[in-house]
């Protein structure tokens, strides 16, 4: 169905999507054999008929693109996909109007895609084949991500600050530190894990109504950042108790960053090496103060 092929390097991210794109944990398993067509395959069909699946993919890796686009592709065969929720959209944009011919532009329009990245936006080129294979599919596309505009008043809102347990919490701050390259103020961590925890609800929120249409059997499938989805701080932790999504986390076989993430899969890809994101984002940063909130 499908092959890993070698990834091609992406330019650097905005700080906010660096920090979900970034690892929440400290070392763990470092695996550099490749996760096979068939041995995903084989992970499909034993996770049939769960209520959602969640991809966490590492954003500047082409392979990862490929690996959701294929499953997409695979799980809409088997009549198995009821929606796909992506963190690249934004809450409120959604495809269900559309038909299965509609133009890319079309897509984009109806998913608010220009809205869905900040000022860099995601690339159409990473993203378009997994979102227009779900559309020709007649599966419907739904935008999971926090709104632009919501992000202001998240910032100021402290029930986030106690949705996890003690060490949950502490791993989304030390993520926001780390994922800006310890340039970030100390005083914009609560903040900005806040964002981090308030885009999680928000993909919870689209993937619990999705999964409310869906038929008997079928799957939401969420695409998304690794940190937004691992099983212990992440999305699922916003699902009601008894939703038990399977997860699915990738690695690059050519960018091995230490990797402890609560999953029930971790697959290891074929990509290419990350750029230095820490020093292209010093540079920008070197003769101005950090953004504020």
């Amino acid at each position: 169905m499908w092959t890993f092929s070698q990834a091609l390097p992406r330019p650097i991210f905005k700080p906010l999507i660096l920090a979900s794109a970034l690892l929440l944990g400290g070392c763990a398993h470092q695996s550099t054999e490749l996760t096979s067509n068939a041995q995903w395959q084989q992970t499909l069909a034993n996770w049939s008929g769960a209520p959602a699946i969640l991809l966490g993919e590492q954003h500047d890796q082409t392979s990862h693109h490929q690996w959701e686009a294929a499953t997409v592709r695979h799980l809409a065969a088997q009549g198995q996909l009821a929606a796909l929720v992506i963190e690249m959209a934004p809450a409120g944009g959604d495809t269900r109007a559309l038909q299965p011919g509609a133009s890319d532009e079309e897509v984009k329009n109806a998913l608010l895609w220009a809205q869905g990245g900040g000022p860099g936006g995601w690339p159409w080129k990473d993203y378009g084949p997994m979102v227009m294979a779900a559309v020709q599919a007649g599966v419907p596309v739904l935008g999971g991500n926090l709104p632009r505009a919501q992000m202001k008043q998240v910032m100021g809102d402290a029930r986030y600050d106690s949705h996890l347990p003690t060490a949950g919490w502490q791993l989304q701050l030390d993520a926001i530190r780390d994922g800006h390259c310890g340039l970030l103020p100390e005083s914009q961590f609560t903040p900005m894990a806040r964002i981090q925890l308030a885009r999680d609800e928000a993909m919870a929120k689209a993937i619990t109504a999705a999964q409310k249409a869906a038929k008997p059997g079928q799957t939401v499938l969420l695409i998304a950042g690794r940190g937004h989805v691992r099983s212990d701080i992440g999305v699922p932790t916003w699902l009601a108790p008894e939703f038990t999504p399977k997860v699915a986390i990738a690695q690059s076989d050519k960018a091995l960053e230490a990797i402890n993430m609560k999953a029930d899969k971790l697959l290891t890809l074929a990509g290419s090496a990350s750029k230095d994101h820490c020093a292209e984002l010093g540079a920008q940063w070197k003769n101005r103060a950090a953004p504020k909130p």
